[in-house]
């Protein structure tokens, strides 16, 4: 059974329930059906450490190192 994420249109709640292909879900805060599934993204890791990206300017990993995306 997949776990998907919705939110309900009476409350506003969001939840997440084990739904099966047949039944519909139910709101846990109001207890009504007037529910929309969310679209959920999926979420993986890698279990190799990330290689650090060498910026033109000096020994910094990882981002811009430079502000120029506006991270500084």
């Amino acid at each position: 059974m997949p776990i998907y994420e919705y939110v309900c249109m009476s409350c506003e709640s969001h939840f997440e329930e084990l739904v099966r292909h047949d039944e519909s879900a139910k709101c846990p805060d109001c207890g009504t059906t007037k529910v929309q599934r969310q679209l959920s993204v999926f979420a993986a890791s890698k279990t190799k450490p990330a290689t650090p990206v060498k910026t033109g300017g000096g020994p910094s990993f990882g981002g811009c190192g430079h502000g120029s995306c506006g991270c500084h």
